[in-house]
């Protein structure tokens, strides 16, 4: 794994960069320290991607792929990596990541982040993938833990041990999704703290922050809500744990007006810089 490039982000606060907001952060050019966008969203030509590359040239750029399905029994989507590659070489990002999650069978694909079995095999068949990815893309990628709203039987690994076996196997990242955490915490009694304690010191490379909704009784990661209290607390034990770090604001749904969403950016820079001080006392 040593011929991998290790690109980084810039510690500190960045934001997940939605297409409703494109224009008027090209026109406004507000002080954000990095974005980050999915990756599937740019694949194409045209437009989109000449305002990626506008964006590129004034911020870090991070890309965060939705779509490849690392856990999947199915072979690798080679045509999706291909265009992955492509979009790498054409942005040159300072980070990229993917899912610990599934999302085709034959014949099917699913557009969701399905959580992996973590039985006996699954570490062998997401190590193999992770492996060919990086040697597809040339570089370290990241790995983002998944919420989840069911419990398999008969699993042998809790998610935070899967993906330390996973990156000293790969040499991959972790990306550590604090809201994913708390939202496991109260679906299924995961234990936030635990797992955070459970990841090495070196393996996070970044983390994300984002809103949650109760519906039917069923906490749902939506990214259509402020940060919560509590996601607010986990991100400070994380940082406590593992230092400074690029932490991602993310939201997708009840997309606000730009101006809205860069007062709680602002409230996640504030905070940020706040226990980054702690930590380096």
């Amino acid at each position: 794994m040593n011929t991998l490039t290790h690109a980084v982000l810039p510690p500190g606060a960045g934001l997940g960069l939605r297409s409703p907001h494109v224009a008027d952060v090209l026109a406004q050019r507000p002080d954000v320290a990095w974005w980050e966008v999915h990756s599937e969203n740019y694949f194409g030509g045209g437009q989109p991607i000449a305002q990626l590359e506008a964006v590129r040239a004034a911020y870090p750029v991070s890309l965060h792929g939705v779509g490849l399905g690392l856990g999947s029994a199915e072979p690798l989507d080679l045509v999706h990596l291909a265009q992955l590659k492509a979009l790498v070489a054409r942005i040159e990002p300072a980070m990229v990541s993917e899912h610990l999650c599934w999302n085709r069978v034959p014949g099917r694909f699913f557009n969701d982040l399905l959580p992996v079995p973590r039985i006996d095999g699954a570490l062998a068949l997401l190590a193999d993938r992770v492996d060919a990815v990086q040697t597809a893309l040339g570089r370290r990628i990241l790995i983002e833990n998944v919420s989840r709203y069911v419990a398999f039987d008969g699993e042998t690994y809790g998610e935070a041990e899967l993906l330390a076996a996973l990156v000293a196997r790969t040499g991959c990242g972790v990306l550590l999704d604090v809201n994913n955490l708390y939202v496991n915490a109260l679906n299924l009694g995961v234990d936030p703290l635990a797992e955070i304690a459970s990841l090495p010191v070196d393996s996070v490379g970044e983390i994300h922050v984002a809103g949650f909704e109760i519906r039917d009784g069923v906490a749902i990661d939506t990214h259509g809500a402020p940060v919560s209290a509590p996601v607010w607390a986990l991100l400070d034990a994380a940082l406590a744990r593992f230092g400074p770090l690029p932490v991602l604001l993310e939201r997708d749904t009840h997309l606000p007006p730009l101006a809205e969403l860069l007062d709680e950016y602002r409230r996640l820079t504030a905070r940020v810089g706040t226990v980054a001080e702690v930590v380096a006392c």
